[in-house]
This record gives C-alpha cells, structure tokens and sequence, in this order.
C-alpha cells in the first residue's frame, strides 16, 4: 500500500511540474492531485525539492535508458551517436515536464530549474564522453577531449533541432545525421 501511495505522489507531482512548472506548484496542489492529504506526501519526502528531486532523478534515468536502446552494437561511432543524440533531443521534446523545465528555465531562470537542466546535459555529455573515449580507444576516431567533444556534438544537435527550427523549419532525421557528419565527422577540409 505504501509503494502505491508513493507511485501515486510521485505521478501527481510529475503532472503538476509538467503543468504548472516547479516555481507554480505547491505541496498542496500535489496532495490535492494525488488525492491524499499533505502529511501524507511527508511522509515520503520532507519537502518539494526532495520530491523533485526524486522525480528528475527517475527522468535522468529514463533518458540514459533512451539513449542505450538507441546504441547498435554493428553501427558505426557516427550512427551510433547521432542515433543517440537524435533519440534524446526528440525525448526532451516530446516529454511534458522536460519542455516545462526547459520553458521555466528560459522564462523564469528559477535556479532549481536551471541546476536540472544542467545536470541533464552533464548526463549527456558522460554518456557521450564515453561514447566518444571507447570510439578513440578503438581507432574509429582521431584523439581529441572527449568532454569539449562531446559538449560540441550535443550543441550541433541542440542548434539543429531546436534553434534551426525556429527560423527555417525542422529538419528532418536524415539532414541532421548528414550535417552531423559533415562537420564533425567528416570536416569541412577538401583534403
């Protein structure tokens, strides 16, 4: 019963981030959604920023979980990266309380907003620095800093998907991957 309650909490405190952002939403407003009383939800967490953190916790997880489905192990770096990257941007926009989080961010700055956003990219950036540390130890690519690389691939695809998209429409998977690989596989040089 209790593991119920918790699930329960949690979905209701995930709907209300998603809805009204982190700032908005009030210990309150999750009770009332989880339709327990507020000493209830203490009980299993001393305030909201336990909450949510538990919460973007459980959200990290589930993007590290995307990103290792996107993985083939007969695909090369470059597919295998750009699958990876394309399948976590697509999940941040499409997932409702990330696109809050991002839209909070943006419109608010509210610092625990902010922090997750961070440690979201620090994510990214492990899981490709990694990515990119076993593609150099194999000799599928030249020695370079895995992290600056991997913050590199993560802003291309970041300015592609998102930022392109607000002036010139989207792009579709395909051009991403070929302009990924034009870049920062290939490189611009004719050489």
């Amino acid at each position: 019963m209790a593991i119920d309650r918790k699930r329960q909490i949690l979905d209701a405190a995930t709907n209300s981030f998603s809805l009204f952002g982190y700032k908005a939403t009030t210990m309150d407003q999750v009770a009332k959604l989880a339709n327990v009383g507020k000493g209830t939800i203490y009980t299993f967490f001393k305030n909201k920023e336990e909450l949510f953190d538990e919460i973007v916790s459980s959200l990290i997880n589930e993007m590290k979980q995307q990103a290792e489905e996107a993985i083939e192990s007969e695909s090369t770096f470059s597919v295998n990266v750009h699958r990876a990257l394309f399948r976590l941007l697509e999940f941040r926009k499409e997932h409702k309380l990330t696109i809050k989080l991002y839209q909070e961010a943006r419109e608010m700055g509210t610092p625990a907003v902010s922090e997750v956003i961070d440690r979201m990219e620090k994510v990214v950036i492990e899981f490709l620095s990694h990515r990119i540390e076993k593609a150099i130890a194999s000799g599928a690519i030249k020695p370079c800093d895995p992290n600056m690389t991997a913050f590199v691939m993560l802003k291309l695809y970041v300015s592609l998907i998102f930022d392109w998209e607000r002036t010139h429409g989207p792009l579709d998977k395909d051009e991403i991957a070929n302009l990924f690989e034009l870049y920062l596989i290939k490189g611009l040089s004719k050489r």
